[in-house]
């Protein structure tokens, strides 16, 4: 049979042909590449000579390669836009990937001659990303397995199985729930307080379901803009209600026996490993090096910013109490912050809409990477795509070919919620090949409708500021070796780029630059970019705490904290209790629908994201001393994002900046200490 996934694809730049190919295609193709990965395996496992860097070291470096690309863009497509084969092939696939993963750090010969290179190769006859290479190597075998038993392997084998189904079930129960619910609305009084925008989208969206009224998802663009405007409180609570009780409904959906699972066989896992916590196995490779330094950072902050939270909640309960209500709840606080903003600052960012048309938001984020890195971007319409509403971008820097970039903006029911960057090709230069990166950024943003176009919310624009940044990680990678490239980085050295680039969207001149209305043309008047920047550290303690919040039950459930008899929810209260300024609403819990650190990358990582904020505070601090914009400054970052994993983040970050972060940047920037 013909299959477009197992031959070299022949398309412009070699992009994945997503057009070519039929969703049945997958399976094939994928059993195909793990059993050709493992003819490279056998063919350095059985190599007579004896094992170098060359014909171990980067003979595995090279295996699997078509293998990777095919997974790769399964899982994504399945992410972006799934269905029900799709799902059931995740389920079906993930634990055979698993088992090939398994295969080769579990192989006792592949790991002495990995061994034996390790230990007789002197470093000073390596390139520091050869030696690198080699470490990292060696220690994701000795990490995953590789120095246990025979019969502690086959333990391994199986918890890493029953770990690959249960995070796949996790993510396809989210979508279920997320896809599940609507709030219908039929009566116009239930309406009072939305802006016109909001309801003609909701009642566009009823008509396509062929039901009167207006129809409200858990999209956060349908839901956000009515937990902000809606009067109707028992509607707030409602819509909050089902959110907040995803995958925690006590049905087939139900996560919280999931939770337990993946909790308890990390824990083994890392045991099984000589790691005292899951957390102390992840951390070992990461900047943070410890869960106590973690929990150190994370109540570091919280001690500054819950006095500040409290201060800002306070204002919120006056607000509420000229409503009559006398306890503030979570479902309140979107409502009355907007309140707080419009009274603090006299603007709503649904007001401030018409001035963020996406197209030239995203226009604003390329004029960046123009500015700072002398790249281009140029719509190609030759390039083959997964969905008709995406749109693919070929990078290029001096004229010539840097990468492709696929753009995927809008809410359908076959993806996932949220905004990510990921990849389907990496980038690598060895043996006389340059092979380029083929980047995608995949949000969710308001569709347009009627002759209006997609208009963002601010939050939306550093939104998509945040994806490209990690996008420009992956377009700027030049490194030897694909698994030291890019954002193959320590994960708490991942959201650096991404958070850097927010701060771009706080700068008046920039932001005068593309603020335009969709209709006229009209720049956005400077007395509403000043209440913008002004803005900036608006609810910042509250979000602070927030994600505090998230970072310490992260941190609780994967240092054995979950005890057998805890119900999800009451324990998920103990654990941020002192992070907490609103009253816990029964019968609701997140871990059930906790995707970043359940079936995503984040688990004992969550941290990472205001572990990172200290990076790019200082980071932007920098570039404002000598000029946002200035060459000088950004090829020194440019260095640091093409670098990927081949150098030490530490070192790294103080080649660009001299030395090492400092926390005061943050502080100031978030106004928990004064300038």
């Amino acid at each position: 049979m013909h299959n477009p996934l197992l031959k070299p694809f022949n398309t412009p730049f070699n992009s994945f042909p997503f057009e070519n190919i039929n969703q049945e295609d997958f399976k094939p193709a994928i059993l195909d590449g793990i059993a050709q990965a493992k003819q490279e395996i056998a063919q350095i496992v059985d190599n007579p000579a004896d094992p170098t860097f060359e014909n171990t070291i980067i003979a595995l470096e090279k295996a699997g390669k078509p293998l990777h690309v095919i997974a790769e863009g399964f899982f994504n497509i399945n992410s972006a836009e799934t269905n029900d084969y799709l799902q059931n092939l995740a389920q079906e696939l993930s634990p055979l990937l698993a088992a090939y993963g398994n295969d080769i750090t579990l192989n006792e010969s592949l790991f002495q001659r990995i061994k034996k290179v390790f230990n007789d190769t002197p470093k000073s006859s390596l390139s520091e990303e050869e030696y690198r290479l080699l470490d990292k190597t060696y220690k994701s075998f000795t990490r995953n397995g590789a120095l246990l038993d025979a019969v502690q392997k086959e333990r391994l084998r199986y918890i890493d199985k029953e770990l690959s189904t249960l995070k796949v079930k996790f993510s396809q129960n989210v979508l279920h729930e997320t896809n599940a619910y609507t709030l219908h609305i039929t009566s116009e009084q239930d309406m009072d307080g939305l802006p016109e925008s909001v309801k003609s989208v909701a009642k566009e969206e009823a008509e396509k379901r062929g039901v009167e009224g207006w129809i409200f998802t858990l999209q956060f663009p349908s839901m956000m803009p009515f937990m902000k405007y809606a009067k109707k409180r028992n509607l707030r609570k409602e819509l909050y209600l089902a959110s907040s009780k995803k995958a925690f409904n006590k049905n087939e959906y139900d996560n919280e026996e999931c939770v337990r699972k993946i909790v308890a066989l990390r824990q083994e896992r890392a045991e099984l490993l000589g790691y005292e916590t899951h957390a102390h196995f992840i951390l070992e490779e990461r900047m943070a090096a410890e869960p106590k330094q973690v929990e150190d950072f994370l109540h570091n902050l919280l001690i500054k910013a819950k006095p500040f939270a409290q201060k800002e909640i306070d204002q919120l309960r006056h607000i509420a109490s000229a409503d009559d209500i006398d306890e503030l709840m979570p479902y309140d606080h979107a409502y009355y912050v907007e309140k707080l903003r419009e009274a603090k600052y006299n603007f709503s960012e649904e007001a401030l809409k018409p001035y963020f048309p996406l197209e030239s938001v995203i226009k604003a984020a390329f004029d960046v990477a123009n500015r700072l890195y002398g790249l281009t971007f140029d719509r190609r319409n030759d390039i083959q795509k997964y969905h008709q509403e995406v749109d693919v971008f070929e990078v290029s820097e001096n004229g010539k070919h840097k990468a492709l970039l696929y753009v995927d903006w809008f809410p359908r029911e076959g993806k996932r919620a949220g905004a990510w960057m990921t990849s389907y090709r990496g980038q690598s230069k060895f043996e006389g090949q340059n092979i380029r990166p083929h980047i995608s950024i995949v949000c969710n943003f308001s569709r347009p409708y009627e002759d209006i176009p997609s208009l963002l919310t601010f939050n939306e624009v550093t939104t998509l500021f945040h994806e490209f940044g990690h996008a420009l990680h992956g377009i700027m990678a030049d490194t030897v070796y694909e698994s030291l490239s890019g954002t193959n980085v320590y994960w708490d050295f991942v959201e650096l780029p991404s958070q850097f680039m927010e701060n771009y969207c706080y700068d008046k001149t920039f932001l005068s630059s593309f603020a335009k209305h969709y209709k006229t043309g009209e720049p956005l008047p400077l007395v509403e970019i000043d209440k913008i920047v002004a803005s900036a550290n608006f609810m910042e303690a509250y979000q602070t705490l927030r994600q505090l919040s998230f970072g310490l039950l992260d941190l609780a459930y994967h240092t054995n904290q979950l005890r057998p008899d805890d119900a999800i929810a009451e324990f998920e209260r103990r654990i941020v209790a002192e992070t907490q300024l609103y009253p816990a609403v029964e019968g609701t819990a997140m871990s059930p629908s906790f995707s970043h650190i359940f079936p995503g990358g984040y688990s004992a990582g969550y941290y990472s994201y205001k572990w990172a904020e200290v990076l790019d505070a200082d980071a932007y601090a920098y570039f404002r001393e000598k000029g946002i914009f200035n060459r000088e400054i950004a090829e020194k970052f440019k260095v640091l994002l093409s670098k990927g994993g081949t150098v030490d983040p530490m070192q790294l970050y103080k080649d660009f900046r001299g030395r090492k972060p400092s926390i005061d940047a943050l502080l100031k920037r978030a106004g928990l200490i004064s300038n």
